[in-house]
């Protein structure tokens, strides 16, 4: 009897399927675009059990029918792993945390994962490090370790019957790049591998109701590693960051279906494990008593809660003939563009000086409400003028000139107003509706006026 073909070679960018693996696609002579997919099996419409690998039969429903109830979540015992999955854990829900390596990933997860086994089962399968190596970690950490199931397996075949036996609420899996499927030929943490993978461990989880969490590694440019089409798997995509040099994590969601995008949290690498930061802003703004030229503090806006950062600017003679930009935390190609408007509209030429910019403190400002505060920070560089100490900037910067608004400007001055700002320079349409207590608002409408403003 002729064995049944499961897997199959096609390329990605003319659809050409071959028999096995080749170099080059005969047809658009493309180079090392055909990768190894694997072959759906058919579907049984007989009676029985339908196991994770079926299908699920659904009712059809109208939306008037549907429960509007709030979906059940579950802590994970730290407040700002919570903030960033949007409230909590959802029954039933695909997470995928990345992060470089040494970022803390496992840390934070065993930590998780030691508290949610007090209360629910829980079941840790790790395919990196063995159960020494996760236990000597848990005793160094002073975690409970009476509670949480262990496995050390690769196999996902394995990983779900043993699932399926000690039925746990949350599942880890680290990583996703170490396991692998029988059925498909090529190595584990291939394309073909954690795509299968990852699709059939979050089918299951689906169909049982089990919290999955999965560890993925990243590449060099940060992204997440393996194919694209296991972030469309999954429900939510979260990112540890943080530098060798620093104790400071941050946890930032990228992804999810059941909370706000772009959420932040902070922790603190320690003896005992990552500790949360309860108050972020107090970290960034650890300033010294002497105040330099070239330093501006401005209130970002991440998820769901302000956040005051500061901003450093250094300008300087540039000594080639092609000066310099850099950005740190921002976007470089906008940092030229708002250089170029400062320039027009600003009366400050700067094309023969090189400049520096720098987030303190590791943060990646995403949107554009630091485009006010950057400039004046290279205002003051290039001037010499140290800004005040107790005054905040925030707002977008047009090509015309112009200051626009940015959302949630009240809660942004009153996070200011919170530690200790008395000042603040902001746009028009953001001027807060009724006085706030020790706070003064400048209101501008375009970048001159706001450097006329500096004194």
């Amino acid at each position: 009897m002729a064995k049944k073909k499961t897997t199959a070679y096609v390329c990605s960018d003319c659809g050409s399927d071959y028999s096995k693996w080749q170099g080059q696609c005969g047809d658009c002579n493309a180079w090392n675009t055909i990768s190894e997919i694997r072959l759906g099996p058919a579907v049984s419409t007989s009676g029985g059990r339908v196991g994770y690998s079926g299908a699920v039969s659904a009712s059809i429903q109208t939306l008037a029918d549907i429960d509007l109830s709030a979906l059940p979540r579950f802590s994970s015992g730290t407040q700002e792993f919570d903030r960033v999955l949007g409230g909590g854990l959802v029954p039933g829900s695909a997470i995928l945390v990345g992060g470089n390596p040494g970022a803390g990933k496992s840390t934070l997860l065993l930590q998780t994962m030691c508290f949610l086994a007090g209360q629910m089962p829980a079941l840790y399968v790790t395919g990196e490090e063995s159960l020494q190596q996760v236990a000597m970690r848990a005793h160094r950490l002073g975690l409970p370790t009476d509670k949480l199931q262990m496995l050390s397996e690769t196999s996902v075949e394995n990983i779900i019957i043993a699932a399926e036996q000690h039925k746990p609420k949350v599942l880890v899996v680290d990583s996703i790049q170490t396991t692998h499927l029988a059925d498909i030929q090529s190595a584990p943490g291939s394309v073909s591998q954690v795509r299968e993978s990852a699709a059939t461990l979050t089918r299951f989880a689906k169909q049982t109701g089990t919290v999955l969490l999965l560890v993925g590694h990243v590449t060099k440019d940060g992204s997440l590693a393996g194919p694209k089409v296991l972030e469309h798997m999954i429900d939510c995509s979260i990112l540890l960051e943080g530098s060798h040099d620093s104790r400071y994590r941050t946890l930032r969601g990228q992804k999810n279906r059941f909370g706000a995008v772009n959420e932040l949290g902070v922790f603190a690498m320690t003896e005992q494990g990552m500790k949360e930061v309860k108050n972020p802003s107090a970290i960034f703004l650890s300033r010294g008593k002497e105040v330099n030229s070239g330093s501006a503090v401005m209130v970002v806006w991440e998820g769901t809660r302000p956040l005051l950062v500061e901003l450093q600017a250094l300008v300087d003679d540039s000594m080639g003939g092609h000066p310099k930009r850099v950005a740190v935390g921002l976007d470089q190609n906008r940092l030229a563009m708002l250089l170029a408007v400062l320039h027009r509209h600003g009366g400050l030429m700067v094309g023969d000086q090189d400049v520096f910019i720098n987030v303190v403190g590791g943060v990646k400002v995403l949107e554009t409400s630091a485009d006010l505060a950057l400039l004046l920070s290279v205002v003051s560089s290039f001037r010499d003028t140290p800004l005040p100490r107790d005054l905040v900037v925030f707002g977008e910067v047009g090509l015309s000139g112009e200051i626009r608004p940015v959302p949630s400007g009240q809660e942004r001055l009153s996070e200011a107003a919170k530690h200790g700002f008395t000042r603040a320079i902001v746009p028009r349409a953001n001027a807060p509706r009724d006085p706030i207590k020790g706070l003064e608002v400048v209101v501008v409408d375009k970048l001159i006026q706001a450097i006329d403003a500096l004194g």
